[in-house]
């Protein structure tokens, strides 16, 4: 049963409701390219009508009604695409608009206290439902274009792993003849000039194929894991890359711990460790470095695995390139590949490693985490 004041106030509203709505329907924040705009008024109006029939009907009742019309009016949002806030800041002005009514009712504010929690009450359940369902459906509609962004990206790696093998090996089969007929020249003409130089160049070729065929995983065909010492293959390392340490006048520290045994692709982990310190070389050769250092360090995180840092006192990466520097084909350097870093990392997840950067004002630091065999 309506109580007196109840009675009143329904009256008063149902007289008034499409003054009130016009007075709400001036007073919004409408996108003129919003395909629903024509039907705002109409869902203001369902809104009221709620409201004028919120005393008839239980809590249970009242909550199913506003959630069949909120979910309804998100719907339309979501396909709108429009900015929630606007939404939201509508929906408020009709509550707003809607008090301000009520003063002119002749009714006291006591005797309306209960119908006022009762609008309130509307008011917030509508907005809750609302703007709910509308993060989810946008979450969703993200989600399924993350999906197909990932999906379209994968697809192009996988062409791009085909197309780099059966291209690649096409260069390093000549490749291997030259590297073949460089080693009779140095046995018969050992003093001949240039042939370190041209041997050198012809490495640092054979490694650049290698990465790209690191992207197919034909490269592991005929591969088996090995053990090998961890310390060692970084002195491999440290000696092949010699030439370009001095001639860029870098200072290399090392602060190793014992020499681990380590179990997988020595090969694709030396790769790993020519690539960062051949990169950290390079920023320091194109950078004004007082006193250019390299720094090699190594410990046990735990009983399991080993932790190698290798550290540049270069200028530090911006906050933001770090979020993407190892992507595939990012790159800052004019002849870059962008698959260095790329590749790095797929070789030492491989390895149920990690790899990581972290960079400062004062150095730059690469972390490789990887499982020592026990």
């Amino acid at each position: 049963m309506f109580t007196g004041e109840q009675t009143d106030l329904v009256a008063f509203f149902q007289k008034n409701k499409k003054k009130l709505v016009q007075e709400w329907e001036d007073s919004i924040v409408i996108n003129h390219e919003d395909p629903f705009k024509l039907k705002i008024r109409e869902n203001g109006e369902a809104l009221l009508n709620v409201i004028l029939s919120m005393h008839k009907v239980s809590s249970e009742e009242l909550i199913e009604i506003v959630k069949k019309i909120a979910i309804e009016v998100s719907e339309e949002r979501v396909l709108a695409n429009i900015n929630i806030g606007d939404f939201v800041y509508n929906v408020n002005l009709g509550r707003t608009i809607l008090y301000s009514y009520l003063s002119k009712t002749g009714i006291s504010w006591s005797d309306l206290q209960e119908s006022i929690n009762k609008i309130n009450f509307c008011f917030d359940k509508f907005l809750y439902y609302a703007v709910s369902h509308y993060s989810e459906a946008k979450n969703k509609i993200i989600e399924e274009k993350t999906m197909f962004i990932d999906s379209t990206h994968q697809d192009r790696l996988t062409l791009l792993g085909q197309m780099t093998s059966s291209f690649i090996h096409e260069f390093r089969n000549p490749l291997t003849s030259v590297q073949g007929f460089i080693q009779l020249l140095k046995a018969d003409y050992p003093n001949m000039r240039y042939l370190d130089i041209i041997s050198g160049e012809l490495d640092q070729l054979n490694f650049r194929i290698s990465q790209f065929l690191l992207l197919s995983k034909k490269e592991l065909i005929g591969k088996e894991k090995i053990n090998f010492k961890l310390n060692q293959l970084i002195d491999e390392v440290l000696n092949f890359l010699y030439p370009s340490i001095l001639d860029g006048k870098v200072k290399i520290k090392r602060d190793l711990s014992k020499d681990f045994t380590l179990n997988g692709y020595a090969d694709e982990i030396r790769q790993v460790f020519i690539n960062i310190i051949f990169n950290a070389i390079d920023v320091l050769n194109h950078h004004e470095v007082d006193l250019p250092t390299i720094e090699i360090s190594s410990w046990l995180e735990n009983e399991e695995l080993i932790k190698i840092s290798i550290s540049n006192n270069g200028p530090a990466i911006p906050a933001e390139l770090r979020k993407t520097i190892f992507e595939p084909f990012f790159t800052t350097k004019k002849l870059g590949t962008g698959l260095g870093l790329f590749v790095c990392k797929e070789i030492i997840e491989k390895h149920k490693g990690e790899l990581t950067c972290d960079s400062s004002m004062d150095k730059t630091t690469f972390s490789i985490c990887l499982p020592i065999q026990s």
